[in-house]
């Protein structure tokens, strides 16, 4: 990897390029390490070495970040520009200046850099500002509905492709998920379980019962790693030993800086968002949901006969109530 040493860029997205040029395949994980945590801490150094460049009400603007940048993540301009005394359009031209494309850019940059940070309650505090007292149902679907569109913009097509032929062709499928992202492994390996009869859910209460699990992994195999902040160390070790043994790693997760995503073949990011102390897993649902879907339009033919008979099954041993659907 090249060297990691580097000077303060002026602007912000010179200094992205400049990160993404330093990972190649070869990094190891302590300077992929590095990188990211160069990537979160160096917004604000920059905006603490240009501060002589701003005017009087830039420099409002970037105190207050600097201070409280865990609350300005989630402020609208208009609401920093008011809490700082500076116009809405003072702040719009404060974030251009910096070297993003407007105020939203450098909103998703401070998000990413706190959202592996905040504590829980910190968290809520946080919720509470964003959400106010307005009504919170349209706030909250509202959101998440920005969520799963801006995930359809990001996903790369031929990527999710290569995971889904990976997926059709494995020996075996293991998938993991703990803590926050347990639902969405659950829900993928119940209906992968109806379509394969080759998937392992990685479901575990300790570091050493989930190696025994996944110590047969192989060259063969898949694993498909769900990860979602505050990232869980357990998931960390599973796709590091995957990836080791020369599994083909699926990471599904919210950026290409998650700890996760250095280890994967194929790597898929679906938005996650703060609503209170947890994220929501809307998109990350619906990205999972593409992928039964697609899964099941390559095997069509297998399920058509499997589920006819397990119709039967269900009728002849009573499993649903008929009387209402």
């Amino acid at each position: 990897m090249k060297s990691l040493d580097f000077f303060v860029p002026v602007r912000y997205n010179n200094y992205v390029y400049a990160l993404a040029n330093l990972i190649r395949a070869d990094t190891t994980a302590s300077e992929k390490k590095q990188v990211e945590t160069m990537a979160k801490q160096n917004l604000l150094t920059m905006i603490q070495t240009r501060m002589p460049e701003f005017s009087k009400g830039q420099k409002q603007i970037a105190n207050y970040i600097l201070s409280h940048y865990e609350k300005a993540a989630y402020m609208t301009a208009s609401k920093l520009g008011g809490l700082v005394g500076v116009s809405e359009s003072t702040v719009v031209r404060f974030a251009i200046e910096l070297g993003f494309d407007g105020y939203p850019e450098l909103q998703r940059a401070l998000q990413e850099l706190i959202r592996t940070k905040l504590t829980s309650f910190q968290r809520i505090e946080v919720a509470s500002n964003l959400i106010g007292d307005g009504d919170i149902l349209e706030k909250v679907l509202m959101s998440d509905a920005e969520r799963i569109r801006h995930t359809l913009d990001l996903v790369d097509r031929d990527v999710f492709n290569t995971a889904i032929d990976k997926i059709l062709s494995a020996r075996r499928i293991y998938i993991i998920g703990v803590r926050s992202a347990a639902s969405l492994a659950s829900f993928l390996s119940q209906n992968f379980q109806m379509i394969f009869d080759n998937v392992e859910f990685v479901q575990t209460t300790s570091g050493s019962e989930m190696f025994e699990r996944i110590m047969r992994i192989g060259k063969e195999d898949v694993m498909i790693a769900i990860s979602f902040p505050r990232y869980s160390k357990r998931t960390i070790n599973a796709v590091e030993y995957a990836r080791e043994t020369g599994a083909n790693v699926i990471a599904i997760t919210d950026s290409e800086f998650s700890p996760i995503a250095q280890y994967a073949d194929e790597l898929l990011t679906a938005q996650s968002d703060m609503v209170s102390f947890v994220d929501s897993l809307v998109a990350p649902l619906s990205l999972i949901n593409a992928m039964i879907a697609a899964v099941s339009m390559k095997r069509q033919e297998e399920l058509n006969v499997l589920f006819r008979r397990l119709e039967s099954i269900w009728d002849e041993y009573d499993v649903y109530d008929k009387a209402h659907g």
